[in-house]
């Protein structure tokens, strides 16, 4: 068993079609999608291309997932940051019926066995909670907790959109790092293959022409500019991103 893990894809279509073309080169048998799959600019899009991989698709929920098909359902949580309301909302009007029964009842965590490296679980955040999160920095017992009554020697994560690969208390973990919204290296899809060991992997995409895909297939997609400025053409570098969700973290 070989496994290609797509994480934060974040609505991106041109990087979600890239990664699958070079996925298609690697001999995965499962492709796991390990949260905030759709909460992005073309949410649809996504959600019908990776319905088409059919059961070879392995599906995790994020706390992309859970807040809109909250929205959907007219139930998001009043208290969220204004830009994460807006964009679930507006994904919350790109989606259908069939989109949201999809993102029903999404497990938390799932674990598979991966050649070479035996059992693994993957979870978008943390194996008790979709929205924390761990940073290549986080302190070990931080760690301990956040996947305490879990005991796979492997774990893929996702969630802060940063690669990395690191021990904690002779465990394990990996971040792919982000398909669609990527912060730290540099403005390509990364994502990970498993299978007999952890190779981080990012692929090239034509950045201008996602960014005109955009703009025509999403033009009411909130902050839009904005995206396609900061995640797209340029990325927010590791030091940024890890101070700004060092400072989410301890607030």
């Amino acid at each position: 068993m070989r496994v290609a893990v797509l994480a934060d894809i974040h609505g991106n279509l041109p990087a979600l079609e890239a990664v699958l073309a070079e996925v298609e080169t690697c001999g995965a048998d499962a492709i796991v999608l390990n949260g905030d799959i759709a909460a992005g600019p073309m949410p649809a899009e996504t959600l019908d291309r990776l319905a088409a991989l059919g059961e070879r698709a392995v599906w995790v929920r994020g706390n992309g997932e859970r807040e809109v098909a909250d929205a959907f359902d007219g139930t998001l949580a009043p208290e969220l940051p204004d830009v994460v309301r807006r964009t679930a909302e507006y994904c919350a009007t790109r989606l259908e019926r069939r989109h949201r029964a999809r993102l029903a009842d999404l497990p938390l965590s799932v674990t598979l066995e991966v050649t070479g490296l035996g059992a693994v679980r993957f979870c978008h955040a943390t194996a008790r909670d979709d929205a924390e999160f761990i940073l290549v920095d986080s302190p070990l017992e931080h760690y301990r907790e956040a996947f305490a009554g879990t005991d796979e020697p492997t774990v893929v994560l996702g969630h802060t959109h940063m690669p990395f690969d690191r021990l904690a208390d002779r465990r394990r973990f990996v971040n792919p790092g982000s398909v669609g919204m990527p912060y730290g290296a540099g403005p390509r899809a990364h994502w990970a293959l498993l299978g007999p060991d952890v190779v981080l992997r990012s692929t090239a995409y034509d950045l201008e022409a996602a960014a005109r895909t955009f703009r025509a297939a999403a033009p009411g997609y909130p902050g839009l500019a904005g995206f396609i400025a900061e995640n797209l053409l340029t990325v927010h570098s590791d030091a940024e991103a890890l101070a700004a969700f060092s400072g989410a973290a301890g607030s």
